[in-house]
């Protein structure tokens, strides 16, 4: 059996859908909308035509057609910006726009700078009575409850000496007693980064943050060069915490919507487990901890 072009070549399939998305994005922008003066009342083509879309993005006619035909052609970020400027598309049409050409969006904020937690994430925190924290873009911690900072004393308390996960995690002596299994963590906690941080891997942020962990851990620099992925996931947590002694904890990570690049991480014992079942779970007022991310 002759295997057709897409699943020759899988690239093609997005190329097509790339175009379609953009086909259709330009029949629904009108003139108007576009900014364009004498429109005619008599168009043949619904919305746009290529090469108006072309003027207003200052790309050629030819090459635009060629994208939208789904042809192989080579397109940068910047005259991708302008496309979806013109196309007037949405946050999360724009970041479709650059995940099917693979390309990283100019105006999209970098990993690891000024990106505060979003108020809701905030009250979601204020609320919570198990552990909870919040991570910015580079695992840095930006946010957690007063739970998560009795759990995590030595990376979340007063005396931590660094906020970002990973640094804690290959850096702080005694993250290696306080987490159990430690090897296997570690080495789980990099894959996941790895995967989390694959749609940016010319971010000069994410590059600064590995190549110092590279410089001052021989053990992250083994476990990185391993190359794993995965991702991130919840499962069991075990700790052995200086003054409550041994935890095993159900970690659950979730992603919210929208363009925040923060991820909410919290650890549930079986009796807040059960009790969530139940509809018994009390309600606690606390001091919120908040960090600008």
């Amino acid at each position: 059996m002759t295997a057709t072009a897409t699943e020759a070549d899988p690239s093609a399939e997005r190329r097509r859908l790339l175009g379609v998305f953009l086909r259709r994005h330009r029949e629904r922008l009108t003139p108007a909308e576009a900014g364009l003066q004498g429109g005619s009342s008599r168009r043949r083509t619904p919305g746009l035509r290529r090469e108006e879309l072309a003027q207003l993005c200052r790309i050629s006619p030819t090459w635009y057609s060629w994208l939208e035909q789904g042809r192989d052609v080579s397109v940068s970020p910047a005259a991708l910006s302008r496309l979806a400027d013109a196309l007037h598309l949405t946050a999360a049409e724009r970041a479709y726009l650059f995940e099917m050409t693979r390309k990283r969006d100019p105006d999209a904020q970098a990993a690891g700078s000024m990106d505060r937690p979003p108020p809701s994430l905030l009250a979601a925190l204020a609320a919570m009575t198990a552990p909870a924290y919040l991570l910015d873009r580079l695992w840095t911690a930006v946010g957690w409850n007063p739970a998560a900072e009795r759990l995590f004393g030595d990376w979340l308390g007063q005396g931590g000496p660094e906020r970002n996960l990973l640094r804690y995690v290959f850096l702080a002596p005694a993250a290696r007693g306080f987490i159990l299994d430690w090897e296997n963590r570690a080495r789980r906690l990099l894959a996941e980064f790895r995967a989390d941080t694959a749609r940016h891997p010319d971010d000069p942020t994410v590059q600064s943050l590995v190549a110092g962990l590279r410089r001052e851990s021989p053990d992250f620099a083994r476990l990185w060069d391993d190359h794993g992925v995965l991702e991130r996931e919840g499962g069991l947590r075990r700790f052995s915490h200086p003054l409550d002694g041994a935890l095993t904890l159900e970690q659950l990570t979730l992603r919210p919507g929208g363009r925040s690049g923060h991820t909410l991480v919290m650890l549930l014992g079986m009796t807040d487990i059960g009790s969530a079942i139940a509809g018994e779970l009390p309600a606690r007022s606390g001091v919120l901890h908040c960090h600008p991310g």
